[in-house]
């Protein structure tokens, strides 16, 4: 019996320690996927709470999303990697998936209100591919002046906030040892 495996799911992390709230991240963003610079057609979202705390978020990839529940028109599901895909074609522009989506990443773009959600810039345009990488990347994680955001697994994401609990629990050890 063959086991059907996914790949891993990936998410994009934004470091709000880095993060200055540039929205470098939402200009590439919609410029890669429509050609023009307009942060309101953007599928990550910079939020900035006053006075100190800037962080952007993109699609979470939840593994029961409502915003796919909440499609009347079954405009939207999962591929194989756990991104959100939304189909043109069903869309309709309701925005049952913007109120239902837990955490406010979900728009729908300004000209054709179609629901947008990241993909990880699978559906940016060709002419954007940099030749010296030759494939579709995340655009918001290559142009970070401060590299606040990243591609993370599951299991990254899990590994870090077990180094960070020991560090709190044990601040006085060091990789070397206690600290004297």
């Amino acid at each position: 019996m063959s086991v059907k495996r996914k790949r891993v799911h990936q998410f994009i992390v934004v470091d709000p320690e880095l993060c200055t709230g540039c929205e470098t991240c939402e200009s590439v963003c919609s410029f890669v996927h429509d050609g023009e610079f307009n942060p309101i057609n953007t599928r990550i979202h910079r939020v900035r709470i006053e006075p100190i705390f800037n962080i952007a978020l993109a699609c979470q990839k939840c593994e029961d999303a409502p915003c796919i529940r909440s499609c009347p028109e079954k405009a939207l599901d999962k591929d194989e990697d756990g991104s959100i895909i939304v189909d043109s074609d069903k869309c309709n522009g309701c925005g049952f998936c913007v109120r239902a989506c837990d955490f406010g990443v979900i728009t729908l773009h300004l000209d054709n209100q179609i629901a947008l959600v990241c993909d990880l810039c699978e559906g940016m345009r060709e002419e954007f591919i940099d030749p010296g990488v030759g494939k579709r990347e995340p655009q918001c994680i290559a142009v970070c002046p401060k590299e606040a955001i990243s591609l993370k697994s599951v299991e990254q994401i899990g590994e870090e906030t077990r180094i960070q609990a020991v560090k709190r629990l044990f601040g006085d050890v060091t990789e070397f040892g206690l600290k004297k």
